[in-house]
């Protein structure tokens, strides 16, 4: 935590980060230039479905080795993976081949188009939606997976394995739709084998955490899924969730009346991509089409389309086949030119760019690549990719998005799942954000600032010192003086024989509740201490304590840099309604939070329960709303 004194909540459990920033007590000279190669993964690799256990991908084959002690699983994708302990898999790059099935002819079958094998001791299976086991040459069956009209291992079942020694056949191991599920109980009961298994098909990602919303992404066959803040098993997405490439593809693919496989829609400028390599334009929001420009020779699937929200005419493509593989426009596709420049010749399965830095990143089979290319101008200079999958899985790369920031890069890895790191353009091109959320909210009086992509000796401006509490690695921590007024200042940030301007939004408060690593709100059982999350909910009638920043002033006045004290903390100036579902609660207290600099204390008295589940919290001072985060209260 950034200069922390003493608190009764258990600081062990804080983190605030961007991209990798460290606790103020952990930070050290890296002497790194930037963060680039230090990916984090976001989620785990299974799913939950409520079935027995969280579920993964398609698995074709399951078996065992002649001695039992290996367990293979096959995915859809064909890969080849082994387990000796049931938890953690690795890839078999010998693709040892799958041991012959004995078939079955049962006298009947337990339900329609099931497979049967037949196993030592004279049981029969039958895989179908269900999984059955016959031990009278199919007179009768027993189904192992159901549970009233479900199937707790899902349907679609594949193949199944028991152990070579196992006579009694107690120890049961299927792989199906739904991945790899293991029974030591004969079908009496299922455990996942999933949550290691490399086998999440990832194709897209929607969006990056955002208020009550988690990330966001496409996986084969499972569709939108979400990772709640603080999560780490992804599961069906909340609410009302589009997914609009998929509608602009339908729908454009109906007025074009061929399969569009790439969409994109910024203002009244529509891009489409199609397999053969062409890119039709519409400047009437994708009414019409006039024409089409094909790629070029060789050119494959169109598989995304990036198009700038502020300058629509800039647009890049980013395409399989023999090449080329990435295409850019900066006149609304009037004309595309090839960027692959000495991009390895595979593959480009997404694309994205921030245009104020000339930034572009992809994402090709042959990992996560990025660059630096102009996106005013057609230029013809050559575009030098830098690798970035160093220390990522060797796995093709499917997406790519940064999030609104434009400071955190997320990528898709087949099978692997998401991983996020700082995005490497922000070392030349620092920026200033929120140091509680993380957004580009405008700063307040006493507020903290990240300047993400600087390291800082000094920061300054309206002959103000703006305190850097924190540097680590390409990051800078700053607090707005008390005295700061805006609504724009000029904000002077000294580095390594440079100093560069940014203008700073400034207004008397712009609250934020603080947002952990794992995404998770700072909020605390104000009698216990312990975090309020999904996992350890809020209780009724008891007390709330929420940390923020960006309250403005306080009273008596405070100042800038020094951490606040634990006795009598200076209380908020600005009136403070905190609102749950829209409806406000008893704030009792709204102070600076003691042993801390920048941050503040908010301390509500919950109600008592009406409605079991997932609420919207928000903070507003003088008007201004906070972002929005879950709470969970229990009786």
């Amino acid at each position: 935590m950034w200069h922390k004194g003493t608190y009764a909540v258990p600081l062990m459990l804080l983190t605030l980060v961007v991209g990798g920033v460290l606790p103020v007590s952990a930070q050290t000279a890296t002497g790194r230039p930037d963060w680039s190669h230090d990916w984090r993964r976001i989620g785990g690799l299974s799913v939950d479905l409520r079935l027995a256990a969280p579920a993964g991908g398609p698995v074709d084959q399951v078996w065992f080795s002649t001695d039992g002690n290996i367990l293979y699983a096959r995915t859809h994708s064909g890969k080849t993976f082994r387990t000796t302990d049931f938890e953690n898999w690795s890839e078999d790059p010998t693709n040892p081949p799958v041991p012959e099935t004995m078939v079955a002819f049962p006298a009947r079958s337990p339900e329609a188009k099931a497979r049967f094998i037949r196993t030592a001791g004279n049981r029969e299976y039958a895989l179908g939606r269900n999984v059955f086991r016959s031990v009278d040459g199919g007179q009768s069956w027993t189904n192992l997976t159901a549970y009233r009209s479900e199937v707790v291992i899902g349907p679609g079942q594949r193949a199944l394995a028991v152990p070579p020694l196992d006579f009694d056949q107690t120890q049961l191991v299927v792989g199906n739709d739904w991945g790899v599920w293991r029974s030591m109980d004969g079908g009496l009961s299922w455990t996942g084998l999933n949550g290691l298994l490399p086998n999440l098909a990832v194709r897209r990602i929607l969006s990056t955490p955002a208020g009550l919303n988690g990330t966001r992404i496409v996986a084969d066959g499972m569709g939108i899924l979400e990772l709640p803040p603080g999560g780490s098993v992804w599961g069906a997405a909340r609410g009302p969730v589009t997914d609009r490439e998929a509608e602009l593809k339908r729908a454009y693919s109906e007025t074009l009346g061929v399969e569009v496989t790439a969409a994109a829609l910024s203002d009244r400028v529509a891009y489409a991509g199609t397999a053969d390599g062409r890119i039709f334009v519409s400047h009437d929001g994708g009414r019409t089409f006039p024409d089409s420009k094909p790629a070029g020779t060789g050119a494959g699937r169109v598989e995304r389309i990036f198009s700038d929200p502020a300058n629509p005419d800039t647009a890049l493509a980013a395409l399989s086949g023999k090449g080329p593989h990435v295409l850019r426009t900066v006149n609304g596709g009037a004309f595309w030119d090839a960027i692959d420049g000495n991009l390895p010749d595979a593959p480009v399965r997404g694309v994205t760019a921030e245009r104020s830095s000339n930034a572009v990143y992809v994402a090709s089979d042959r990992g996560v690549f990025w660059a630096r290319v102009d996106l005013q101008l057609a230029t013809v200079a050559s575009v030098n990719w830098t690798s970035l999958s160093d220390s990522l899985p060797s796995a093709p790369a499917t997406d790519v998005l940064l999030d609104p920031a434009g400071v955190q890069l997320y990528a898709a890895l087949n099978g692997y799942g998401v991983f996020a790191t700082a995005a490497p353009h922000r070392v030349r091109d620092p920026r200033i954000i929120n140091a509680g959320d993380f957004s580009l909210r405008p700063a307040a009086p006493g507020s903290l600032l990240i300047v993400s992509g600087a390291r800082l000796s000094g920061a300054r401006g309206a002959d103000l010192d703006y305190p850097v509490l924190a540097v680590n690695g390409a990051d800078s921590q700053i607090q707005v003086p008390f005295e700061a007024a805006g609504p724009n200042v000029a904000l002077a940030l000294n580095m390594e024989g440079a100093t560069l301007s940014r203008n700073l939004a400034v207004q008397p408060v712009s609250p934020a509740i603080l947002i952990s690593r794992d995404g998770l709100p700072m909020m605390y059982d104000a009698d216990s201490g312990l975090a309020v999350d999904a996992r350890t909910p809020g209780h009724s009638n008891g007390r709330l304590q929420i940390w923020m920043t960006g309250l403005g002033r306080v009273r008596p006045d405070w100042p800038t840099g020094m951490p606040a004290p634990v006795d009598k903390p200076p209380a908020v100036v600005a009136p403070v309604r905190v609102m749950l579902d829209r409806q406000p609660l008893q704030v009792t207290s709204a102070t600076l939070l003691g042993g801390y600099v920048g941050f503040y204390l908010v301390e509500v008295q919950l109600p008592p329960v009406i409605n079991l589940g997932t609420s919207d919290l928000v903070v507003v001072a003088d008007g201004q709303e906070s972002n929005h985060v879950p709470l969970v209260i229990e009786p």
